[in-house]
C-alpha cells in the first residue's frame, strides 16, 4: 500500500508492506517508512483531512477465501471480551448535506475489514440539519436508508446516535429553518457572559417554549423521533440495536461551557457559565425570587474566570474562600445543574417513549470533564452543568435520572489514564470515572464506553482495555471514529492489534481471520475519488 501524504508545501510517501506480517499472535508491525509498495498501477481513494489527503492506491476487490480448517463446534465470529460489544463509529460526515453517502466506497471497505476483524457493528450519527434540513416535518432520510443497507448487508449491527446539534468540523449546521429563526431571535442559543451566542444547540431553557413556528423543540425532538423508527422500523431488531438522543452539545448532556482553544498550551481552562440567554435568565430572575433573594438572579457570578482561565485567576473557583463554597454559590450551582438535569429528564423520557415499544436500547451521553478535578471546587464540571464539588456528588441525581427512564449511560475517556495528564491542569479521569460509575452501579445503569480521540499510542489501547474488561466491564464499548487517521499506518496496525488481543481471550485462534483478509478489506480499489473527513 503506498501512502501520499500531501501536505500545503510537500509531499511525503509512506510505504508499507503487509505481505511479511506473521499470525496476530507474534504481529510485529514494520517501520512503514522502509517497506516496498506492494500495489502497482491501481486508482486511488482520497482521504481529506482538515487540507490534509491521504491517496490510498488499493488493490482489487475481491471475496476472501480460507482453507483453515476450524475445530469442531467454533464459530466463525469473534466473541467479544468478557460479553463486551465493540463498535466503531461511522464519520461524523457519512451523509451529506444534499443527503448521499459520501465516500461510500471507502466505508463499504471500512465495514468489511471491520467484520473480519470481528467488530460487532459500527455508530452511525444522523444529524437533525440534514434529515428535516429545509422546513419543520419535511424529512429526508435517503442517505441513512442507503448506509444502513450497506452495514446490513455487510453482516454488522449498527447504533444510530440522533445528533440534535451543530458541528463546526465538519461543518454541520442545524436546519436551515431553525438557524432562520435564530438569526431573528438568537435568544433560541445559549449566550456567555459576553453576549455571544452558540449556534451549534439550542437553549436548553427553550425545551418546552414553542419558539419554532408554533412548535417547542421538544415536540419537533418528538416527531423526528417517531419519522425516524417509521422510517428504519424493517431494521429494528435484525441490525439496529441501539438509539442515542443527543442531549447537548456534541451530544453530551452538558452546556457548551468549553467553546474556545485553550491558550496554556494543552491544558484546559475552567469554561464559562451559559446562563445568559434570555430565557435562562428570565428562570433564573424567578428561582431567585422565590427564594428571598431576588438580586442573585440578576446573572451569573460576577467573579467566575473566563473560558481558557484557570480557577485561581478570579475568585469563585478559589478552593479556600472562593465564592462557590458560600450561599450564593449553592444557589447558583443547585438551579444550573439542575436546569442541566430537567432538560436530560425531558429528552430521555422522549426517547424511551418513542422507542419503548421496540427491541432497541435507549442511550444517552454525560462528558467527562476531568480536567481540574483534584481541586476542591472542580470548576470545569461546575461550568458544564454538573454541581460536583469535594464535597458534594453531582453525578448521584445524574444517575437516578437515567434509571427512571431506563437508559443506559454513554461515558467517553476510556483511554484516558492520570498519568498522561498534564499535571498543571490537576485532571484526574480516572477519578471522575470511577464516582460516575460507583454511582451508576448503585442505581443499576448500565454503561458504554467510548474513547475520547483516535489512539496511536499504545497507553491508550492499554487504557481502554483495563477500562472495558474484568471488573469494569461495560456493555458496549464504541472507538470514535472511522476517517483518514484510523486507517492511517501510523494507526490501523495497532487499532487490529488491539482488537485481536481483546478477541484473543474469547475464541481459539483458528477462529481468527489471517493479516492479509483484514489488509485485502482495506485496500479496496476505487473508480473514482472519495472524500472522507476524519472526526
Amino acid at each position: 500500500m503506498e501512502v501520499s501524504v500531501i501536505g500545503s508545501s510537500s509531499q511525503a510517501k509512506i510505504c508499507t508492506s503487509w505481505s511479511e506480517l506473521s499470525s496476530y499472535r507474534e504481529i510485529r508491525f514494520c517501520n512503514f517508512q522502509k517497506r516496498v509498495s506492494l500495489l502497482h498501477n491501481t486508482k486511488s481513494t482520497r482521504w481529506r483531512n482538515s487540507g490534509l489527503s491521504f491517496t490510498l492506491n488499493a488493490v482489487q476487490y475481491s471475496p476472501v477465501r480460507s482453507d483453515r480448517r476450524r475445530r469442531p463446534g467454533s464459530s466463525s465470529k469473534p466473541k467479544s471480551l468478557d460479553g463486551v460489544r465493540v463498535f466503531v463509529g461511522l464519520p461524523l460526515d457519512a451523509v451529506s448535506d444534499c443527503n448521499t453517502v459520501n465516500h461510500a466506497r471507502a466505508i463499504a471497505a471500512g465495514l468489511r475489514a471491520l467484520k473480519l476483524l470481528g467488530i460487532d457493528g459500527v455508530e452511525l450519527p444522523v444529524w437533525w440539519g440534514i434529515v428535516e434540513k429545509e422546513s419543520m416535518g419535511k424529512y429526508d432520510w435517503s442517505g441513512y436508508l442507503v448506509l444502513a443497507e450497506m452495514i446490513q448487508n455487510a453482516g454488522l449491527k449498527l447504533h444510530v446516535s440522533l445528533c440534535f446539534h451543530g458541528s463546526k468540523q465538519p461543518k454541520i449546521p442545524l436546519p436551515e429553518w431553525v438557524s432562520q429563526i435564530g438569526d431573528s431571535k438568537p435568544s433560541i442559543y445559549h449566550a456567555d457572559r459576553s453576549g455571544n451566542h452558540y449556534r451549534e444547540c439550542l437553549s436548553l431553557a427553550v425545551d418546552e417554549v414553542p419558539v419554532l413556528n408554533g412548535k417547542t423543540p421538544v415536540q419537533v425532538y418528538q416527531e423526528f423521533c417517531e419519522s425516524f423508527k417509521s422510517s428504519f422500523s424493517h431494521f429494528f431488531g435484525s441490525t439496529i440495536t441501539g438509539v442515542t438522543v443527543g442531549l447537548g452539545p456534541d451530544g453530551e448532556l452538558r452546556y457548551p461551557s468549553h467553546r474556545q482553544l485553550a491558550s496554556h498550551s494543552n491544558i484546559l481552562g475552567v469554561g464559562e457559565f451559559q446562563c445568559y440567554d434570555k430565557n435562562m435568565l428570565n428562570l433564573l430572575k424567578v428561582k431567585a425570587e422565590a427564594t428571598g433573594n431576588p438580586l442573585w438572579g440578576l446573572g451569573g457570578p460576577h467573579d467566575a474566570p473566563s473560558y481558557d482561565q484557570f480557577p485561581n485567576s478570579n475568585h469563585f473557583f478559589k478552593d479556600n474562600g472562593g465564592s462557590w463554597d458560600s450561599p450564593y454559590g449553592d444557589f447558583f450551582l443547585s438551579w444550573y445543574s439542575s436546569e442541566l438535569l430537567s432538560h436530560g429528564d425531558r429528552l430521555l423520557s422522549l426517547a424511551s417513549t418513542s422507542f419503548g415499544d421496540t427491541s432497541v436500547t435507549v442511550h444517552g451521553k454525560i462528558p467527562l470533564m476531568h480536567s481540574w478535578y483534584k481541586t476542591r471546587s472542580h470548576p470545569s464540571e461546575l461550568t458544564a452543568g454538573f454541581y460536583n464539588t469535594v464535597s458534594r456528588d453531582g453525578y448521584e441525581a445524574v444517575a437516578e435520572m437515567f434509571a427512571r427512564n431506563s437508559c443506559k449511560m454513554i461515558l467517553p475517556g476510556m483511554d484516558l489514564s492520570d498519568k498522561h495528564q498534564p499535571q498543571e491542569s490537576l485532571s484526574s479521569p480516572e477519578s471522575i470515572l470511577a464516582q460516575i460509575r460507583t454511582v451508576c452501579r448503585k442505581h443499576g445503569v448500565e454503561i458504554s464506553g467510548q474513547n475520547s480521540v483516535v489512539s496511536k499510542a499504545p497507553h491508550g489501547f492499554e487504557q481502554i482495555k483495563e477500562n472495558i474488561s474484568g471488573e469494569s466491564a461495560v456493555d458496549l464499548f464504541t472507538y470514535q471514529r472511522m476517517g483518514a487517521d484510523f486507517f492511517s499506518p501510523e494507526h490501523f496496525p495497532s487499532f487490529t492489534h488491539f482488537i485481536r488481543n481483546l478477541n484473543q481471550l474469547g475464541m481459539f485462534s483458528d477462529d481468527l481471520p489471517e493479516e492479509e483478509e483484514v489488509v485485502e478489506s482495506v485496500l479496496l480499489n476505487s473508480e473514482s475519488n472519495t472524500h472522507m473527513q476524519a472526526a
